[in-house]
């Protein structure tokens, strides 16, 4: 077992929390295609592998934690919805080339990790990607700079995707509105 899993497994193992999608999915789900195949990578708790599934989507889910996979599957069995939800090391074994329609990422940061991301896209595939930035107004998320993106990172490490939605605020004006701490993507491959 190693360092990763066995600190997610712990994180885990202490949330009992439903699952809950990202903003960034929840805001542009009409984004998304009538059917196809998608996969929320690093999926934690799964919230937005349900919303893909629900949407009538095949959905793969994939995290490091067999504890949080083992609770995916009890939370699909019990609401009757079909997640292929497996335990995966994204970072030793990423999605194959042109296997997806949509992609998913909220949360997790593997900068090596991009070109395979965008690999895996078929041709006018959505990806949706969600995560913290090193300008936030709030302690929330990781403090390590490896896992914080810096301004418009996240537009820079998918540049030849088209953009359709794009939002970081940074600490520009009023910190107390607006979108704070995050940036968040919706680009659609060429």
């Amino acid at each position: 077992m190693s360092v990763i899993q066995t600190k997610w497994d712990t994180i885990y193992s202490n949330k009992q929390n439903s699952p809950t999608a990202s903003y960034v999915l929840t805001q542009n789900q009409h984004l998304l295609p009538k059917k196809g195949s998608a996969l929320d990578l690093a999926c934690g708790q799964g919230g937005n592998a349900v919303l893909l599934a629900n949407a009538g989507l095949d959905v793969l889910a994939w995290d490091v934690s067999p504890v949080v996979i083992k609770q995916l599957h009890d939370f699909t069995a019990l609401n009757n919805i079909t997640i292929n939800a497996q335990v995966r090391d994204v970072t030793i074994l990423p999605p194959e080339a042109n296997s997806l329609d949509v992609l998913v990422v909220s949360f997790f940061l593997d900068r090596e990790l991009c070109k395979d991301i965008l690999a895996a896209l078929r041709p006018g595939g959505l990806l949706f990607y969600q995560t913290y930035c090193q300008q936030k107004v709030e302690k929330k998320g990781p403090s390590n700079p490896e896992f914080l993106l810096a301004d418009n990172e996240l537009l820079s490490l998918f540049s030849t995707m088209k953009v359709r939605v794009y939002r970081e605020e940074s600490l520009l004006g009023d910190h107390q509105q607006g979108w704070r701490n995050q940036a968040l993507l919706v680009a659609e491959k060429r």
